[in-house]
């Protein structure tokens, strides 16, 4: 079906004669600077469309002229050329003809101008329309390959709109190989990089614009930026913290939702993805004609110069385009049928993602490109690491979660890959999505179960303390299979998705009127406490409680077994104000609020968060490579883990589902199942964690010889720490003698070192 007959259509003919286009090659796929045949320089074009009939790359000048030009080579479904002439800097797009019949899922439509998928830099963004009518702003028309506003709405998506979209689209930018602003081809050698092992890792979430907009000692211009997180004062604060990783979410060139645009909001977080080579231009300082690729390296360079590794948080589940519905940006337009996944009615998509469409993983060449591209942000990029959203999406065959799917066969076998850090968010929104602990060796997951219990044991919700065991020491029940080690755990207990921490310990219900949704986004099931009163409050005892319920679950979290993930602003009190979901608040309620630190309360905060991230760097009992085993390692020594009750003794069987909300953990340093690289047996310190949840004060007693002769107390989360983060020690409760009667305040961890007898 057509469109209606007022509309402007575009010819099928070039709109310039056409360049002198060569054959070129097919590989590899994308645009690519480089000498062709007879010295000549150019790009050469490639792009796998199948099943397409024809397919057209436009160039556009500065006034936004379009020339185009046929490619005429089909290879393997691969349509190529070469354009002499062609040089960094070039804006480009493609046109795809073929047939349109959404009922079979065929959607071409040569009237829409496509993003390279390809496209290593991304100039412009989804122009909006500045008029306002009815519905107020919204993403133009000219952008969706049906006519969106056909008055038959149950049939709009399958009649083809004729409109040009060009105006109306980003551009994809040539971009040369040797454009990057690098040292040499050895930049991103090993031993240029971190390469922080698994267990010695502290991540640390954080957005590169939110991160930087409000910091007072970056300059302007700066924030918001790849070139702001590069900026000494950002590094700063990193390096104070002592963490060795940042997982940035996303960075990938993305789209914003019709529904937001509407709103007069924007996607914040960037999970919706459009441009999987392309670092997002929003968040370039330097330019967009290619510059923010050198931008880009020079980050991570700075970043490695510091001793942090840089992981992307990255969006392969599914694609801007949304469903049926959606605008025709790149991959529908390419080739629907190929790039998604469609069911029996192939006119819909099947969604696993809850975002209106799935990649078709299994399908060689969609395989291909998450592949080609994991490999260029690692080898050309220079990043150490993935978190993969949505990954059991990825993880599905043709219907249900496979771990022996296609995608987890390639990355385990790929020399580039398989190298690098490798974060799976374990679930999707699909029937048998729930996958925590079922991914294989290599990967390290989100343990959504550590979340849920550290907040419910801090909020006075357990009725046992036997899960709790469980993930304070690496979570073996999860993980304890097929040669995994604790650190596939990445422990956390908030995350860009939900409350900030403060927000944990101050609302029990989201508030997020602000997203225009009637506040019905966002999760219902929280876990939280607001520790007497709702939201602000000027009450000093309700304070006093939030800050010390933070001390626990920062505290609680550096010293769990498995590799620790911060959120930033969280170790200074960050609050979202009760929002839950703060996807679309590109304002200073999603920044980080630097101004925090400017009170003495939030200073201190962050001191005793880097001197615990110090405490779990000097002590390897704390980071360990191997499960418990519960038993003695050597001839006479103690369990490698012991647990205790209040009185002292060590807990049985039925204790661990007793009502309780107190838990005493021993860790032995002497007796870690570990050798150094001279094959020496590692040995630390020992220590012993108690943990009372309880509302009241509560007497224990310390284990007695062999375990220890004294404790020495180092962390009292009871202790508003000052702002230097050295934790004052209460003189009765310094260095106590073995089987020692205290008196534990209500809430409070404490961390002793056991003195040997």
């Amino acid at each position: 079906m057509s469109s209606a007959p007022e509309q402007e259509a575009v010819a099928d003919e070039p709109l310039a004669p056409p360049a002198d286009v060569r054959p070129g090659s097919p590989t590899p796929l994308g645009a690519r600077y480089r000498t062709g045949v007879g010295g000549v320089e150019g790009t050469n074009f490639a792009l796998w469309a199948g099943g397409a009939e024809a397919v057209d790359v436009c160039l556009f000048d500065d006034e936004g002229q379009e020339t185009r030009c046929s490619l005429t080579e089909l290879t393997h479904e691969i349509w190529h050329g070469f354009l002499p002439g062609v040089r960094p800097g070039q804006r480009y797009g493609y046109r795809v003809h073929g047939r349109w019949d959404p009922w079979t899922g065929a959607r071409w439509n040569p009237a829409k101008l496509l993003l390279d998928p390809y496209a290593r830099a991304v100039d412009g963004d989804f122009g909006t329309r500045t008029e306002t009518g009815p519905t107020g702003p919204a993403l133009p028309v000219q952008l969706y390959g049906h006519v969106r506003d056909w008055p038959e709405q149950q049939v709009a998506d399958t009649v083809r709109d004729d409109r040009d979209s060009a105006p109306y689209v980003p551009k994809g930018v040539v971009v040369g190989d040797d454009g990057y602003g690098a040292d040499g081809a050895d930049e991103w050698q090993d031993d240029r990089r971190p390469k922080t092992p698994w267990p010695d890792s502290v991540l640390y979430e954080l957005h590169v614009r939110g991160f930087t907009m409000r910091h007072p000692g970056i300059p302007e211009r700066l924030r918001g930026t790849y070139a702001g997180l590069a900026h000494p004062a950002a590094l700063a604060h990193l390096t104070r913290l002592g963490v060795t990783a940042v997982e940035l979410l996303p960075v990938h060139q993305f789209a914003h939702e019709d529904h937001l645009v509407r709103r007069g909001l924007r996607n914040y977080w960037g999970y919706n993805s459009i441009g999987y080579f392309a670092p997002h231009a929003g968040y370039a300082a330097t330019g967009t004609r290619g510059q923010q690729v050198g931008e880009f390296r020079r980050m991570v360079r700075a970043l490695h110069d510091a001793g942090i590794e840089v992981i992307l948080d990255v969006v392969y589940n599914h694609t801007a385009e949304a469903g049926e519905r959606g605008p025709t940006l790149s991959l529908r337009g390419i080739d629907n049928r190929g790039y998604y996944r469609l069911p029996g009615d192939a006119r819909r998509y099947a969604d696993y993602t809850g975002c209106g469409n799935t990649l078709h993983v299994v399908q060689p060449h969609v395989l291909r490109l998450i592949t080609d591209s994991l490999r260029y942000w690692v080898t050309e990029m220079g990043v150490d690491g993935f978190r993969f959203d949505l990954a059991a999406a990825l993880a599905r065959s043709m219907h249900d979660v496979d771990m022996l799917s296609p995608f987890l066969a390639v990355i385990a076998q790929d020399p580039v890959l398989r190298r690098v850090k490798l974060i799976a968010e374990p679930w999707d929104v699909g029937s048998g999505g729930y996958q925590v602990g079922a991914f294989p060796p290599l990967w390290t997951e989100w343990n959504d179960r550590y979340r849920d219990t550290v907040r419910d044991f801090w909020r006075g919700a357990t009725h046992d303390v036997r899960d709790l065991g469980y993930r304070l020491s690496g979570s073996s029940d999860l993980y304890a299979w097929g040669g995994r080690r604790p650190y596939a755990s990445v422990n956390f207990v908030t995350a860009h998705d939900g409350f900030t921490l403060r927000d944990l310990v101050s609302y029990e219900h989201k508030r997020n009127e602000a997203n225009g949704e009637d506040n019905r986004d966002g999760t219902h099931d929280n876990r939280s406490w607001n520790c007497g009163a709702e939201g602000a409050t000027d009450d000093p005892d309700v304070t006093a409680l939030r800050r010390r319920q933070l001390r626990n679950l920062l505290t609680t979290l550096l010293l769990s077994t498995g590799v620790p993930m911060l959120v930033a602003g969280d170790e200074m009190g960050r609050t979202q104000g009760g929002n839950n979901n703060a996807y679309c608040q590109d304002n200073p309620v999603g920044w980080v609020d630097w101004s925090l630190l400017a009170d003495p309360h939030w200073r201190a905060l962050a001191g005793l968060t880097a001197r615990l991230i110090a405490l779990r760097r000097a002590h390897p009992v704390l980071r360990r490579r191997a499960f418990f085993s519960g038993r003695p390692q050597r001839r006479g020594g103690l369990r490698d883990l012991a647990w205790f009750r209040s009185d002292g003794t060590e807990m049985a069987e039925q204790d661990w589902y007793a009502p309780g909300a107190t838990l005493a953990m021993y860790l032995s340093g002497n007796d870690i199942p570990q050798r150094d690289a001279r094959g020496v047996r590692v040995t630390d310190d020992s220590f012993l964690v108690v943990l009372h949840a309880g509302a009241g004060p509560l007497e224990v007693v310390l284990p007695g010889l062999p375990w220890a002769g004294s404790y020495e107390l180092l962390v009292d989360t009871s202790v508003e720490p000052p702002p230097d983060g050295e934790a004052e020690r209460p003189p009765e409760h310094g260095t106590l003698a073995a089987g020692a009667e205290l008196t534990v305040p209500g809430r409070t961890v404490l961390l002793f070192r056991a003195v040997p007898g």
